[in-house]
């Protein structure tokens, strides 16, 4: 491993956190309509935009200080996807759709946690 292994973990710790986060402030929400049906939802969910482009914005510095060796050894996430999401939102903000965030928060985040879980336990050790 020709990386810097505390910061590595450090940067996997902050992504596991924003995906708890995440996770924290949507679970009383069922659909991607609960965005929508009031401003402090609408608040909710450029604040779940915000989280979603710092974990895309982490794992491209992540992918950098790990020579991108670490995350190309877990297949299971389409980790350019992942990133991406990160330059979608970003750029193209006003075109986000609540129906794609609430589908990142319902199939991608539990996998994702998983991988930087599994990461900083093959890690610490």
């Amino acid at each position: 491993m020709p990386y810097n292994k505390e910061l590595t973990l450090t940067i996997l710790r902050q992504i596991e956190t924003a995906i708890l986060q995440i996770q924290s402030r949507t679970a009383e929400l069922h659909c991607a309509d609960d965005f929508l049906i009031s401003p402090e939802r609408v608040e909710k969910l450029d604040a779940v935009c915000m989280q979603l482009i710092a974990i895309g914005e982490s794992l491209k510095g992540l992918d950098k200080v790990t020579n991108k060796e670490l995350l190309i050894t877990d297949t299971s996430i389409p980790w350019r996807k992942v990133m991406g999401l990160r330059d979608i939102i970003a750029h193209h903000y006003f075109d986000v759709d609540a129906e794609e965030i609430w589908w990142v928060i319902e199939n991608g985040l539990n996998p994702l946690l998983k991988s930087m879980q599994n990461f900083i336990q093959e890690l610490s050790r």
